[in-house]
């Protein structure tokens, strides 16, 4: 009996230490999931470190691990169902898109809401090979932070499928 309230322990610390680290995570920004610097990976890492003991406490053992790791593939799958199931419950865990961009204007307020600076819209633009931010009609921050951007050059090609292959055809 008291090998698995044990094993019930290690569960719940489990769960507990995933739910903390998913708020703690949506805090901070979505921004930094898609664009990980040397400085967030190391933190990642030693984040990891500190809540391993949390979750197994004194049991190192390889049981103590599996439930933990079970535990923590057992909350994701059930969090993904309900993000899909329940579309609002996803809003509020994972946010919404956030529009940069809209036709060659900054959106301001919305970079400051998402803490991205006027350099990293540049280096997002010039990443998808735009000389501009004028000649961007579209920017989103996705949900999964990284940047869209769609740009005037588009508004001239068309995609057309023939015989399963996609053929980008010059409108003049």
């Amino acid at each position: 009996m008291e090998l698995i309230e044990g094993y019930l322990k290690i569960a719940f610390s489990s769960l507990a230490v995933y739910m903390f680290i998913i708020i703690a995570i949506r805090f901070f920004g979505k921004k930094e999931l898609a664009q990980l610097s040397i400085i967030d990976l190391v933190f990642i890492l030693l984040i990891s470190n500190a809540v391993q003991n949390a979750m197994v406490g004194s049991d190192s053992s390889l049981a103590g691990g599996l439930v933990a790791a079970s535990t923590l593939f057992i909350a994701n799958y059930i969090l993904k169902y309900l993000l899909y199931t329940f579309p609002k419950l996803g809003n509020f865990v994972q946010g919404t898109e956030m529009l940069l961009i809209y036709k060659g204007q900054l959106n301001l307020a919305n970079m400051a809401k998402a803490r991205i600076s006027h350099e990293e819209i540049l280096e997002a633009v010039r990443e998808h090979g735009v000389a501009e931010i004028r000649e961007v009609d579209l920017a989103v921050l996705e949900i999964d932070g990284n940047i869209s951007i769609i740009s005037n050059e588009y508004k001239h090609r068309t995609v057309r499928k023939r015989k399963g292959r996609n053929k980008v055809m010059k409108n003049q």
